[in-house]
């Protein structure tokens, strides 16, 4: 399994970026998707999930009300739409395949992207 994960960029405060996550392989649509962020000098954290189906999603208190998972499992590609962007969501973001559905600890998700850049000026 390979995620590659894109859409990151510079963004004022304010603005709104969509990522996408295109996954390989055969199976994409049984899994349980999730984005993470890290911020230099933090921990991975958790951001957003989305169940198979695409109609289960869970949110990060920092992020619920701005951003939106979704997923388009004829083109084995989860989404993050950001709007709202502040100056805090600066980080680097990751997509992963969960192995638990809900889950929002990193250790559940096996396959990783490489991450895509998103910073948001002030």
């Amino acid at each position: 399994v390979q995620l590659q994960a894109s859409g990151g960029g510079l963004v004022q405060a304010g603005g709104s970026l969509r990522l996408s996550c295109a996954a390989s392989g055969r199976t994409f649509s049984s899994y349980t998707m999730g984005w993470f962020r890290q911020a230099p000098g933090k921990e991975r954290d958790f951001v957003a999930a989305i169940g198979w189906g695409g109609s289960v999603t869970y949110y990060a208190d920092s992020v619920q009300g701005r951003f939106t998972i979704s997923r388009d499992n004829a083109k084995n590609t989860v989404y993050l739409q950001m709007n709202s962007l502040k100056p805090e969501d600066t980080a680097v973001y990751y997509c992963a395949r969960g192995r638990l559905s809900g889950s929002f600890s990193p250790t559940d998700y096996d396959y990783w992207g490489q991450g895509t850049l998103v910073t948001v000026s002030s």
